[in-house]
């Protein structure tokens, strides 16, 4: 049995945690997935670190970044947290996160947040299922989560 971590935040101005949730039903249908909300983003790695603890193969989180200098720098410490998680259990933790600042249209921002949300946890499942060189065939190709592709400098 697969099990598959989701962290989300109530802060987040989108469910992203559903779109995540039908691409790993979909693509990987037999995982359980666990999923945990948290109030903010600082509050993620604690809660990524429990779904591991609880046997789950990967973590997604989804987080949300406010507009502001602090927030950038919140993102920060829950980006090294997560980082430091990943190195300490061995264990893809994929952060997929929106900033406010992306966008200034509402519908831009939704755009964006499905878009990321559902391509890294395509980007998860093919990890899980297949290990480190699931995503080699891609490599270099100018992949984007959010927003279009921009594709590769160098074809071939």
């Amino acid at each position: 049995m697969i099990k598959i971590g989701v962290v989300d935040t109530t802060f987040s101005r989108i469910d992203m945690a559903k779109y995540a949730i039908e691409v790993i039903e979909q693509e990987l249908p037999e995982a359980v997935i666990i999923r945990y909300t948290v109030p903010g983003i600082k509050d993620i790695p604690v809660a990524a670190k429990k779904l591991l603890d609880e046997g789950c193969e990967a973590v997604i989180t989804l987080g949300w970044v406010g507009g502001k200098q602090v927030d950038k720098y919140s993102y920060l410490a829950m980006s090294i947290g997560l980082i430091m998680l990943q190195i300490l259990t061995g264990k893809h933790v994929i952060d997929v996160t929106v900033h406010e600042d992306e966008a200034d249209d509402p519908e831009k921002l939704l755009e964006i947040a499905r878009n990321r949300a559902r391509k890294h946890a395509y980007n998860l499942v093919k990890l899980v299922k297949y290990g480190g060189t699931a995503l080699t065939q891609y490599a270099g190709k100018g992949l984007r989560q959010g927003y279009p592709d921009v594709g590769p400098l160098i074809e071939g």
